[in-house]
């Protein structure tokens, strides 16, 4: 992917924005500012690759209630807290629900951007995680239902006559079935076949 990565910060005071905004920017990553939740939620694109560094205690909607409501919405965004307290119980709560880390304010310049940095990179593996599943959906919306069926048997390592008298069906029928399973996924032997049955999930008929 080459879009770009962005750091959001999310903090209700404009004197940390603005330096934490200087230090994130000169470290090369583009940076939006928001000064509540509300604004972030607003200006938020699902699928952008980024993270967010985010405030715990905030005016209106505070850092934890905006972590809840983007994993509400099904956004997986890698989340830095800062906090000016020394809050255990939140901190475990936030780290939970998947937040990246939980930093201390005044926060160290050289460990925020260390930090930003293993977001960053895990949004990216996140995202072609992503990409891959789509790929592998899109290819196996091709199967004909016959064709996932073989495949969730084949997986258990059956052979063809067992898997023809499994079915009703002729041991050619299922070599061709298999064949163009194959074909279709682009398979390069079973155990890749396997990974793929298994995001596809059970074919009707096939519960042992």
């Amino acid at each position: 992917m080459n879009q770009p990565a962005i750091v959001s910060v999310v903090d209700d005071d404009p004197a940390v924005c603005d330096s934490l905004s200087v230090l994130i920017r000169s470290a090369g990553y583009p940076t939006t500012v928001y000064g509540d939740a509300q604004s972030f939620l607003a200006a938020y694109a699902p699928g952008q690759v980024g993270c967010l560094i985010l405030d715990v205690q905030m005016a209106g909607m505070s850092g934890l209630a905006l972590q809840t409501e983007l994993v509400r919405r099904g956004a997986d965004v890698p989340i830095v807290f800062l906090t000016a307290y020394g809050d255990v119980p939140t901190s475990v709560q936030a780290m939970k629900r998947g937040a990246v880390d939980f930093l201390m304010k005044p926060v160290i310049g050289a460990e925020l951007l260390e930090r930003i940095q293993g977001a960053l990179t895990k949004c990216r593996h996140a995202q072609d995680d992503a990409a891959r599943r789509h790929a592998l959906q899109a290819r196996l919306e091709g199967l004909t239902p016959r064709e996932r069926e073989v495949m969730a048997i084949a997986v258990r390592g059956w052979s063809n006559k067992v898997i023809a008298r499994h079915l009703g069906i002729s041991h050619r029928t299922v070599e061709i079935h298999r064949t163009r399973v194959m074909q279709k996924t682009g398979a390069g032997n079973l155990a890749e076949l396997a990974r793929f049955a298994e995001v596809a999930g059970p074919a009707k008929g096939t519960s042992s």
